[in-house]
């Protein structure tokens, strides 16, 4: 549970179940599969939020101590505001979901079929910087197919939010068991999080591996057989 005590200095020191933000540092954290949102996250329009990121935007960089007036920053606070609505954080809002289309298995192609090197962008929601990395997706046909496009669509739109590794690995999977239809779905992702190799150790070397194996998937032999495309 999340408690806010007053520092003796005027600063909130926010604890999470007893510890306090400097005691839990650079640890990853996930409260759950959904993204923490509001209840009523989309009550204000896309361009209310817009104008309202960018007058706090360009209160931080005023914070800062940098000249607004020049004029190579008088127009950064639009551009963020731009940035995080329509692109960096599309994934947050539901209306941007992809639609899915799915066709007969008329090939009877049965063996698992393997989507891999899908490029992502997105952002740790710990210190708002990049995650940058690789999704690899796979399932076995319950009778329907997906557009490969899709796949690559799916991934990039719950990337598009502040986010957790894990929670972004478990998002992609159950999408795809509920698109599809069938438990019979694995994700593996590989990436660096810029709040590593930028700032904190500095460790530019690491990266970070997730993966969800679901039905005939947990069968090591599928995972071998996987691992196998994957790596070739």
């Amino acid at each position: 549970m999340n408690t806010k005590t007053l520092k003796s200095n005027g600063t909130l020191n926010t604890r999470l179940n007893g510890f306090s933000i400097d005691d839990i540092g650079d640890d990853h954290l996930s409260t759950g599969l959904e993204t923490p949102m509001k209840k009523h996250a989309f009550a204000m329009s896309d361009t209310e939020k817009k104008e309202r990121i960018s007058l706090l935007f360009e209160e931080i960089m005023d914070v800062m101590g940098l000249d607004l007036t020049d004029d190579s920053l008088k127009g950064t606070p639009q551009r963020v505001a731009k940035m995080y609505i329509d692109e960096i954080f599309s994934g947050l809002d539901p209306k941007n979901k992809p639609k899915i289309a799915l066709f007969d298995n008329k090939y009877n192609y049965n063996q698992m079929l393997v989507e891999k090197n899908i490029t992502f962008y997105s952002n740790c929601e710990h210190h708002f910087v990049p995650i940058i990395g690789k999704a690899h997706v796979a399932y076995i046909s319950s009778g329907k197919v997906i557009g490969l496009s899709k796949l690559n669509r799916i991934v990039q739109y719950y990337a598009k939010r502040p986010q957790v590794q894990e929670r972004l690995t478990n998002q992609i999977a159950n999408e795809l068991k509920t698109v599809l239809n069938t438990e019979d779905v694995a994700v593996v992702i590989d990436a660096k999080h810029l709040c590593v190799s930028s700032r904190g150790v500095k460790d530019d070397t690491s990266s970070t591996v997730t993966a969800y194996y679901g039905g005939k998937f947990n069968a090591n032999s599928k995972i071998v057989e996987l691992q196998n495309y994957i790596n070739s």
